[in-house]
């Protein structure tokens, strides 16, 4: 669908309007109160004296001083990282979709990445003994790594050999910021149980409203109980299950997944084998021999010994993308046909199935299981394709026995797996279907609106949402009109619900990105970014807005027991979720501007930077001459974060639904 003539005139409209502000935003930088001054780190303007914030990160190596390299994680964590593929408890396969007449869709196994909270001291070793330590930080590549990078080539449509050489002079040994197989942490993420700097709710009395009326309204932090003493308690944390995107993999998103174990949530980020990567490998069991009969083996001896010699099963097979036929662009905006309704649909069910697994695996790691269900099953060991030699070694399951809370799971889309998430939800607040009821959450990052199966089936989206989108797909009139459809669905059943205080739903724009600015292709390849797909906002600032927005949603929707001890302590706070209307700040955070919206051909794949030239030749004379702009973020460190343009605090995103406005902002009317 295409935007109508009406939508034209308003956009064409909206330009006169807001483009002569908008340019001199982009020439000047917003002008920047006292009130919303951007602090220099990002987050506060100074460290809170509670805070773990010298948490340990590993040592970079040579070979990322000079080529492409993925940032240190920010939280007051270091970050732990193992892998484990384990057999589906019932194999099978999904669709009656072939290729090679073979079922496309198979779920013999489960592959998930773990990103969690580890201990200090393992990384302070391993930063002084680096060549001897036993242990080691993980490939962003996917072993083998030859493989993936034909596997991304294939993805694309291009030859394989100018991809596999420029990812091998790139990325080929960028390695993840975290220890494989470290222990889990047994700290909290500030040393005193009593240190009297605890931030408020970053929404202040919607959080604990919220908390109150799902869990009662006795909420009071562990550590502020009078007269016990918490600091030998260990901490028990929330969990995320991450579905990765079409062409994605279970390291596409490490900056959002290690980004957010390091404020304290163990995060499952899944490798869906339901031919929406860019190339996998699924290892399997070994098949016993069976015994041969007495006249085959007499019957063998006459055969040619070219044909006696049965050809060697290998233990693996690999899955590589699953173009739709006769329609391999389903998923572009200009696609008459739209999208490829059955197998989209065949591949969301898998994917909730191998979601399901991993919670069944996650169950049994709580229980006490993990040596016996995980390590002594796991397909991921030294000499199976794709692991590492370590598999799950030094791993010690009594570490991780009751450490996790398996309610109210977070599930965390991007795209498609955006679009998974929504089906997840949508079958928890289902009456006839229970396979979800340990969701409580959904984070939606720029999701693939029209492969969202229809609404007709499984149920109403009665769960709190946050929906995160990019400028460019906001630009993509039908993918924004199905998003805003599912976030007012999940904010008019719960209005409706007569048991919900509040009203927990988002829908909310970062200025500036497109729809890979959530991944670590953006972080990796920033210059590609912005001259290709024309990514105005900082990747790094991209990937801050995304976690920080949901620490803040998190922080409101999540059980108090699971966050008073993190929100009021680790969490940031810049309050990105805050409704804001022109009428009571005065900023132009709630305007939205069509300066960027790009020609009907590059909808949904680009932005549109006018007097690009210009614009780029003074942010790189600022950034020569150091200038210290307000308006520039900064990370933890203190380091700028500089776009194309920078909107400065409280000017980044866009809030499109919130639960102090369920009607539809004057902006919103206009653009449609």
């Amino acid at each position: 669908m295409q935007p109508s003539q009406n939508q034209d005139k308003a956009a064409k409209d909206s330009n006169n309007n807001f483009g002569q502000a908008d340019e001199a935003e982009a020439r000047d930088g917003p002008r920047v109160t006292d009130q919303h001054k951007q602090p220099r780190n990002g987050v506060t303007d100074s460290p809170q004296p509670g805070l773990l914030q010298a948490a340990s990160r590993p040592k970079r190596t040579l070979r990322e001083k000079i080529f492409h390299a993925l940032p240190a994680y920010s939280g007051p964590y270091p970050v732990g990282y193992m892998e484990i593929e384990l057999p589906a408890r019932e194999p099978r396969h999904f669709s009656h979709i072939k290729r090679n007449h073979e079922y496309a869709l198979k779920l013999d196994t489960v592959l998930f990445a773990v990103y969690y909270p580890s201990e200090p001291d393992e990384h302070e070793k391993y930063k002084k003994t680096t060549s001897t330590s036993s242990l080691s930080r993980p490939l962003w590549l996917p072993r083998p790594r030859l493989q993936t990078c034909k596997g991304y080539a294939k993805f694309l449509s291009i030859p394989h050999a100018p991809v596999t050489a420029y990812l091998g002079l790139t990325s080929m040994f960028t390695k993840l910021p975290a220890l494989r197989n470290a222990r889990l942490s047994g700290e909290w993420p500030y040393p005193s149980p009593t240190t009297g700097n605890e931030q408020e709710s970053p929404l202040g009395d919607l959080g604990e409203n919220n908390r109150s009326s799902k869990h009662g309204d006795d909420q009071t932090p562990p550590n502020q109980n009078q007269g016990q003493d918490h600091r030998n308690e260990k901490p028990k944390f929330p969990v995320i299950i991450f579905s990765h995107g079409l062409g994605g993999s279970r390291t596409m998103y490490s900056a959002v997944c290690g980004e957010l174990a390091s404020f304290g949530f163990v995060v499952i980020a899944m490798e869906h084998r339901d031919g929406s990567g860019a190339r996998t490998f699924v290892n399997v069991k070994k098949r016993q021999p069976q015994k041969k009969s007495t006249i085959t083996s007499h019957f063998n001896l006459f055969q040619k010994k070219s044909k006696t010699k049965s050809k060697k099963e290998k233990p693996y097979y690999m899955v590589d993308y699953l173009f739709p036929k006769d329609n391999a662009q389903d998923t572009s905006p200009h696609n008459t046909r739209g999208v490829d309704t059955e197998l989209r649909g065949a591949q969301i069910e898998m994917r909730l199935a191998e979601i399901e697994e991993a919670y069944h695996f996650l169950e049994q790691i709580q229980s006490g299981h993990g040596q016996a269900m995980i390590s002594d099953q796991n397909l991921r060991k030294a000499g199976s394709i794709g692991s590492s030699s370590e598999g799950l070694d030094g791993i010690n399951w009594d570490d991780w026995k009751g450490r996790l809370y398996l309610e109210n799971v977070t599930l965390m889309g991007h795209s498609f797996g955006g679009a998974t998430t929504v089906q997840a939800l949508r079958l928890k607040g289902s009456e006839r279907d229970e396979r979800f009821g340990w969701v409580g959450q959904g984070i939606l990052l720029d999701t693939w609106g029209p492969a969202v199966p229809s609404n007709s089936s499984p149920g109403t989206i009665r769960s709190p949402v946050l929906s995160i989108g990019s400028e460019a797909f906001m630009h993509w009139t039908e993918n924004f009109n199905r998003v805003r459809a599912i976030c007012r669905e999940a904010a008019t059943a719960q209005a409706n619900n007569s048991t919900s205080r509040s009203c927990c739903c988002w829908m909310t724009t970062i200025r500036g990105s497109t729809h890979l600015s959530q991944t670590d292709f953006a972080v990796l390849y920033p210059n590609w970014m912005s001259l290709l797909m024309k990514t105005i906002v900082n990747p790094r600032r991209a990937i801050a807005l995304t976690v920080h927005s949901a620490l803040e949603f998190l922080a409101v929707t999540l059980p108090g027991e699971q966050t008073n001890r993190f929100v009021k302590g680790a969490w940031v706070n810049e309050g990105l979720l805050l409704p804001r209307t022109r009428k009571n700040t005065g900023d132009s955070s709630s305007k939205i501007y069509y300066y960027h919206k790009p020609d009907d051909k590059w909808v949904a794949a680009r932005l549109k930077i006018p007097n690009e030239f210009s614009l780029r030749l003074r942010t790189w004379w600022s950034a020569l001459s150091d200038s210290d702009d307000p308006a520039v973020p900064r990370d933890a460190s203190g380091k700028p974060l500089a776009g194309l343009v920078n909107w400065g605090a409280g000017n980044e995103i866009w809030v499109h639904l919130s639960p102090d406005s369920l009607d539809d902002s004057p902006d919103i009317i206009a653009r449609r």
